[in-house]
């Protein structure tokens, strides 16, 4: 083992024990990796330059040159002076040469010119930390470096670095000399003497004082000069503190000899103990012959800039006193109480000493409050001085509890009434306009123009807020000024409930009054009408005649059976009676689907005999009767749906010229799509009475009901945007969403809370405007409806032939359901497909290979033939109801082979009415019935018994199809039968229809659920 050569001085065991421990600085290591051979040194050439700016005349050639070529000070400028370094190397004499050596050229010429590795490193460094405060850019000395722009103070490290890797540090001249000091210190020295106070800037650079006029900054980190006589010995050190704006301000040529100055011993006292601690908190003091106590600096003041401007306005500007103070400003952390200040006005790092909030601008009630609430807790902290410019508003809140005063006053419009709100607090009187604005946008408070602001979030606001939330969405609800119609009388009266004072409209009160008691002004039935109304049908009546007298509409929603065509046949009697003498009524419109129209005509001749009655069966093209000659002279014009549409424009020319009573609206839910063309038909016919006949007003979604309440009651709920918003997505529990696939489910369902909330706003608002009663409320003397569930098993090879399609549609539908919307057909299609084949293979053999009808036995079918034997041997008579008229022949068939009579009514049936007579007046004891052609408009009191073939989700549907038999004139117990194929789809649709009843009980009957047919339920009728 050898051991290095021994130094040639021996070092101490801490100076050894020192360099053990050393870690190599990036240069070293990048020696240590090299084998030690003939290098070639570098060395950092300083000189002093004199800077050559670019002018219009003289825009190439160098940017500095070497200063003091000639006589000193001859053609140089002092404040262009540059220290500027460069690298050099040594030459094969030993001599410092610059060769080809340039700053950018030093990395490609390490190897052909063997520069020691280790310096070639430093310089890459060096020049990268200048760099990165300089970037490239034309113009620039390519050759020099100039410390003076040197922004880093690990310059100076660097600079030690070089020390210790012996770079050099040379001048330019033979007698010059690069001396790097370990510190420099620049202070304004007081010194007593006889006369008084002498003051004047000291520099020192080491242990030694420099000449301000040869001084020169380092970037605001340290200083170097040059000797007067000799401009090539230059010293340079680091300043022991940051250089603040005075000291810099010292070192610019010519300002350190105006410093100096001598304060008078009279004036000394004073100069003391008022200006010398001023002094001292920008520049560091000291006294060198110790005669003069200097004071400790004070601490920088944080200063904040109130501007206020117009329109509450203000500006928050902040800054430390005293900007070149030469303290350090504390930590803001330590000035402002935390929390005092919103987060995102404060700094990252709050603990960094000199941090400022941001600047920022405030408006309105911002504005108000900071000023009011914040400005008075920042100037009560001690090392804050605010300052103000600008005259500040007279801000302040109002704390006092809001008093509301509600008013109506009629219009010259027919309807509509003004609608007052006065809210006052602490005796102020608040701008309802922009209190309106206020709630209605959400916000918390609420700005005055005299500068006074309250909170929003008073309890009592609370409530008001969600009224004009619900308001602002009305076609005729604008803040400036406030309207109101008496369709929205309850919506006045929950504003009358938070009012502590209300002054309505003589007119208003009496139509609030009827709307609030449990029923309205009885009226005396018509003298014309034949027929005696049940108690209930004179309710009903009543309201019908309460919306006809205050020219609103409505939604008679009774349950199937109940008279609802006698109801409005006594409306119009009415009407015809109550007229003025010698005022002939313009005529009644009634729209049906065209299976009921005659039923409308003979009804009507009936129980009203009085009124002409008269039936548009034809286009006006066809007929060759134009609309307005079959509406002159009636009473009552029945129609149907689809000429209605065909002829819109015929009516709505009547509804213009001579005018419409009203328009009827029979087995309504044919308008419950909102977008089809019979809705908007409905919805743009102007008259003004509409009555909405249904008694399903809802059957899959709150929309449906929606589109009834835009035709019959237009501006009571907003748009359909909002109404979805507002209503359905709350309490049908609907995530909000693009489809129900992909991007469903956004946002969490509102909370049970807040759907009961909106449910009873919903209900509050319908209540005037729909009336339903049911069968078992109203007419008790109905004979028992029973109903009961079939379950059928299916046969062995039916079980085996369906589970094997199901598998097949539950892994093809599965996939599609991530976009319901895209999908819809193809899966609706699969569902059907699986409700066929639970009905009878036969219905789909001809997509089942080598099967022919009837080769897979119908477990269902054999079932019902078993029944309907037994009914019509015991002298009932069956109703028989399906969806598939493909199913109802498959029955007919088995009738006709047992010999049992039956009567047939689907889509396709041309004599409709005769069909129907002859199961009423004869003796088959089956009617087979499609659930779309025979499930309204049917009076078969006749049949006892009805069975369900296949079960539908919307159990208005199936109720419907039930109340053919089970309604006033019925003498016998009905026996209901669901007929369901056990472990089938059609289970499924069983528990799905139950949901979906539940939503129709909360809204228009009592309680809270929801439900629409959603992917989610489609899972559900495949697993």
């Amino acid at each position: 083992m050898t051991h290095p050569s021994e130094p040639k001085a021996p070092a101490s065991w801490r100076t050894a024990l020192g360099r053990l421990l050393e870690q190599p600085g990036a240069a070293e290591a990048a020696a240590q990796a090299v084998p030690h051979e003939r290098v070639v040194p570098l060395a950092l050439q300083f000189e002093v330059r004199e800077f050559i700016p670019r002018t219009m005349y003289r825009w190439n050639g160098p940017t500095s040159r070497r200063a003091f070529t000639g006589e000193r000070g001859a053609g140089v400028g002092l404040d262009e002076l540059r220290l500027g370094v460069r690298p050099v190397m040594q030459g094969v004499r030993g001599k410092w040469v610059k060769g080809d050596l340039t700053w950018a050229k030093l990395q490609h010429l390490r190897g052909r010119r063997d520069l020691d590795p280790r310096h070639q490193a430093w310089f890459a460094q060096f020049f990268a930390l200048h760099r990165a405060a300089r970037p490239a850019e034309p113009g620039q000395d390519s050759e020099w470096v100039f410390l003076d722009e040197a922004t880093s103070p690990v310059m100076w490290t660097m600079l030690g670095e070089a020390v210790g890797l012996d770079v050099a540090f040379v001048g330019t001249g033979k007698r010059g000399s690069i001396t790097l000091e370990r510190s420099s210190n620049l202070t304004l020295d007081a010194r007593r003497t006889e006369d008084g106070l002498d003051v004047a800037p000291l520099l020192l650079i080491g242990d030694a004082p420099a000449d301000f006029d040869t001084a020169r900054p380092v970037g605001d980190h340290g200083v170097y000069a040059f000797d007067a006589d000799n401009p090539d010995r230059i010293r340079l050190a680091p300043s022991d503190t940051r250089l603040t704006q005075a000291q810099l301000a010292l070192l610019e040529p010519g300002r350190a000899h105006r410093a100096r100055f001598t304060v008078p011993s009279t004036d000394a006292a004073e100069f003391e103990a008022a200006h010398l601690p001023e002094l001292a908190a920008h520049l560091r003091l000291g006294s060198t012959d110790a005669s003069v106590r200097i004071p400790d600096p004070a601490p920088p003041e944080l200063v904040l800039t109130t501007t206020f401007g117009p329109r509450h306005s203000l500006e928050l500007r902040w800054k430390w006193a005293n900007p070149r103070s030469r303290a350090t400003p504390p930590a803001l952390s330590s000035v402002i109480d935390e929390g005092l200040l919103p987060r995102d006005w404060m700094p990252e790092d709050v603990d960094e000493p000199g941090s400022l909030p941001a600047r920022v601008t405030l408006t309105q009630i911002d504005a108000a409050r900071f000023a009011a609430e914040t400005l008075p807790r920042l100037e009560a902290l001690p090392g804050i001085r605010v300052e103000t410019v600008g005259t500040p508003p007279q801000y302040r809140e109002l704390h006092g509890a809001p008093n509301l005063t509600v008013t109506t006053v009629p219009t010259e419009r027919h309807d509509w009434f003004d609608l007052g709100v006065t809210v006052t607090v602490d005796g102020k009187v608040i701008p309802f306009t922009k209190l309106f604005k206020a709630l209605a946008l959400g916000r918390p408070r609420l700005l005055l123009i005299d500068g006074s602001y309250l909170s929003l979030k008073h309890p009592a606001f609370e409530p008001l807020r969600e009224l004009i939330s619900e308001a602002q969405g009305l076609n005729e609800w604008e803040p400036n000024r406030l309207q109101i119609s008496r369709r929205h009388a309850s919506l006045w009266s929950d504003f009358e409930d938070l009012a502590d004072e209300a002054k309505p409209a003589v007119e208003w009160r009496q139509l609030l009054r009827e709307l609030q008691e449990d029923a309205p002004s009885r009226i005396v039935p018509p003298r014309g009408l034949q027929a005696e109304l049940r108690p209930y049908q004179q309710e009903g009546l009543d309201w019908l005649a309460f919306l006809w007298r205050n020219r609103l509409g409505g939604i008679l929603a009774d349950d199937m059976g109940l008279g609802k065509t006698l109801q409005t046949l006594a409306l119009a009697q009415h009407a015809r009676e109550e007229a003025p003498e010698g005022h002939e009524p313009a005529p009644l419109l009634v729209v049906a689907p065209t299976s009921v129209v005659a039923n409308w005509a003979s009804e009507a001749a009936r129980f009203t005999p009085e009124l002409v009655t008269r039936i548009v069966d034809a286009t006006q093209a066809s007929s060759g009767r134009r609309i307005a000659d079959v509406a002159a002279g009636a009473s009552i014009v029945v129609t149907s749906y689809a000429l209605f549409r065909l002829d819109f424009e015929a009516y709505r020319a009547v509804a213009e010229e001579t005018g419409w009573s009203g328009l009827v609206l029979d087995e309504a839910q044919f308008v419950k799509n909102a977008n089809s063309l019979v809705s908007e038909c409905a919805r743009e016919l102007e008259v003004p009475f509409k009555l909405a006949i249904t008694g399903t007003p809802l059957e899959n979604s709150l929309t449906e009901l929606h589109a009834l309440l835009a035709i019959t009651a237009p501006g009571l709920f907003p748009s359909a945007r909002r109404f979805g918003e507002e209503y359905v997505r709350t309490i049908e529990g609907k995530r909000q969403g693009v489809s129900e696939g992909v991007g469903a489910g956004l946002s969490e369902p509102a909370s049970a809370e807040v759907r009961a909330k909106r449910l009873a706003r919903l209900r509050a608002r319908i209540r005037p405007f729909l009336l339903r009663r049911t069968k078992e409320r109203v007419a008790p003397e109905l004979p028992e409806k029973q109903e009961q569930t079939l379950f059928i098993e299916l046969s062995e090879e039916h079980r085996e032939l369906y589970d094997l399609y199901l598998q097949r549609e539950r892994q093809k539908l599965f996939g599609l359901l991530e976009d319901l919307d895209k999908n819809r057909f193809t899966v609706f299609r699969s569902l059907t497909l699986l409700r066929l084949l639970a009905l009878d293979p036969a219905l789909i053999h001809a997509g089942l290979d080598g099967m022919a009808p009837g080769d897979v036995p119908s477990s269902k079918l054999d079932a019902l033939l078993e029944h309907l034997a037994d009914v019509a041997a015991e002298g009932h008579r069956a109703l028989v109801f399906s969806q598939f008229t493909s199913y109802l022949k498959l029955v007919a068939a088995r009738l006709e082979a047992q010999g049992i009579p039956y009567v047939y009514l689907d889509g396709t049936t041309t004599k409709r009415a005769d069909v129907i007579a002859s199961f009423k007046e004869g003796t088959a004891p089956v009617f087979l019935i499609s659930l779309k052609a025979g499930g309204f408009g049917l009076n078969l009191t006749e049949a006892d018994y009805v069975f369900l073939l296949d079960p539908w989700w919307n159990p208005a549907s199936e109720e419907q199809a039930i109340d053919r038999t089970h309604r006033i004139g019925q003498q016998r117990r009905v026996m209901v039968y669901r007929m369901i194929a056990e472990g089938t789809i059609e289970e499924k649709v069983m528990a799905l229809k139950e949901r979906k009843a539940r939503l129709f009980d909360a809204v228009i009957d009592d309680e809270l659920f929801s439900t629409e047919l959603s992917a989610d339920d489609i899972r559900d009728l495949l697993v």
